[in-house]
């Protein structure tokens, strides 16, 4: 017979225990927007299914659907990488590898297609999401090119969200240029893409 010391001894502590559920939950959550066609047909019943986790557990974490969504979807976009502030093409080419590396996975893309196809059937959740993963990055990407202007490595009367929206809308259809599981972009891709912008964006 198993004593109560013995129980405890061998017992999962609770917090990684309590982090392996919450990775679950938002891995399950992730394949489900991953294979459905709207976010309205995700459900928690779904998502605890999946990650194998009671509504409770789920209901613990978030208050709500909407609230782990964006928690979710969160969770996909890294911080970008800390600028080294030598050149503008440096700190641009570092952007780009991350938003190249992003678009080529099938998760990340959820941001970008929910951003653009969900915003009329789910306009406060769209805006929460957009608040939580492309609002901060835009920010870092403006001052940038805006740091650009200042140093003189841009022209003067840059169109700086026209130049963002270039820089993005490129990596965008760059990558999804390619063929469906080809999974290796060329070599210097971001350099590439860096470079023919800037012939458009610099002093001339």
């Amino acid at each position: 017979m198993t004593t109560t010391d013995e129980t405890q001894a061998t017992r999962p502590a609770g917090r990684p225990r309590s982090a392996r559920a919450e990775k679950a939950i938002i891995d399950a959550t992730l394949d489900l927007i991953s294979e459905s066609s709207g976010l309205g047909e995700l459900s928690i019943e779904a998502i605890a299914a999946r990650a194998g986790v009671g509504k409770t557990t789920i209901y613990r974490r978030w208050s709500n659907k909407e609230d782990l969504l964006v928690d979710a979807l969160a969770a996909l976009k890294a911080p970008l990488p800390t600028l080294a502030g030598r050149s503008l093409r440096e700190d641009l080419v570092a952007c780009a590898e991350v938003f190249l590396r992003e678009t080529r996975n099938a998760r990340s893309r959820c941001v970008m297609n929910i951003a653009m196809n969900e915003a009329e059937r789910h306009p406060r959740l769209v805006q929460r999401i957009h608040q939580a993963t492309i609002a901060p990055r835009r920010a870092v990407l403006t001052a940038l090119l805006e740091r650009g202007v200042a140093t003189g490595e841009l022209r003067a009367d840059l169109n700086v969200p026209i130049a963002l929206a270039s820089l993005i809308g490129t990596v965008v259809w760059y990558v999804r240029g390619f063929e469906p599981g080809h999974e290796d972009l060329p070599e210097g891709a971001a350099e590439q893409v860096v470079d023919h912008l800037l012939v458009g964006l610099v002093p001339r």
